[in-house]
């Protein structure tokens, strides 16, 4: 496996089953091209976990955080932070339980950012003032750039399913240079009034645990891309492996895993789940060396 991808004999790089993944890539290059779609999360999977020895920012981070957000505003979503992120990480709730607190605890965190008063012109320079970093490559700060440049000179549909906010995730791919013609979002995106205000978050929510096809009935966009078979698809957290759940027939799918936070305790979970799991790793390299692979005649 290591001599077809070389990146997957990194440190970082953990598989319970070469076999079965060998199979998986193979698979994926004999479909070809014109089969293939990406299917990624966004925060925390192509933007990076760590910058400089600190947490980067999500995109409900870097406005939530940002100078447009009162004071008093700033306190209450942190608060709701520390309240709910716990429940949605902790490894003895189902589902089902924390489905329903993943509901309130977005719904009161846009109902706070909708009383801010934020100025659409203001998104670009809220984005721009932060520590918002895409992921990077072979020591290079880079690697988000061959991610997005090899999937669209090949013209392979990136489908982003974020639970963030859409205006600022598309607002950071946009200053990367990178947002291209095969790039679709579906995320929380907001709506502004005539004025460009922010009035309301346009339906329907997606959080955390609801990234399937409950959200994406009625998008077009896997009816039109039925033929695209083989799958590559990119997550961190537990959530993020249904997102090809929408696909109307999917032949091959590799699952590829970001486990940033919380390695020990989280690993076998990882492992049961994803096909390659990748440890506190904050590049692309082995997204980028498999896609190598799986495109080159």
């Amino acid at each position: 496996l290591c001599l077809q991808v070389p990146e997957l004999a990194k440190a970082t790089v953990r598989i319970r089953q070469p076999e079965r993944v060998r199979g998986i890539i193979q698979a994926l290059r004999e479909q070809g091209v014109a089969k293939l779609q990406v299917i990624s999360d966004f925060d925390m999977t192509l933007s990076r976990f760590g910058c400089n020895g600190r947490r980067c920012p999500t995109s409900h981070n870097i406005l939530d955080t940002s100078r447009v957000i009162s004071e008093d505003g700033k306190k209450k979503l942190k608060d709701l932070l520390h309240y709910y992120y716990p429940i949605e990480i902790d490894p003895n709730r189902t589902l089902e339980e924390k489905r329903p607190l993943m509901v309130e605890w977005w719904t009161k965190a846009h109902e706070l950012l909708v009383q801010q008063n934020i100025h659409k012109g203001d998104i670009a320079q809220i984005v721009r003032e932060s520590e918002a970093m895409l992921r990077y490559g072979h020591g290079m700060w880079d690697g988000f750039k061959e991610f997005f440049d090899q999937l669209h000179k090949n013209n392979i549909p990136l489908f982003i399913f974020s639970a963030g906010i859409g205006d600022i995730l598309e607002e950071i791919i946009r200053q990367a240079n990178v947002f291209y013609s095969n790039v679709n979002v579906v995320s929380n995106y907001m709506d502004f009034n005539d004025d460009g205000v922010l009035t309301h978050f346009k339906g329907p929510l997606i959080h955390t645990y609801n990234k399937n096809n409950t959200v994406l009935q009625g998008t077009e966009y896997f009816q039109q891309l039925s033929t695209r078979t083989s799958i590559i698809l990119l997550g961190d957290s537990m959530g993020d492996l249904t997102m090809a759940d929408g696909v109307p027939s999917v032949e091959n799918i590799l699952k590829i895993g970001f486990l940033n936070d919380k390695v020990e305790e989280r690993r076998g979970k990882y492992l049961d789940s994803y096909d390659i799991v990748l440890e506190s790793d904050e590049t692309l390299d082995v997204v980028n060396g498999i896609l190598r692979y799986i495109l080159t005649e």
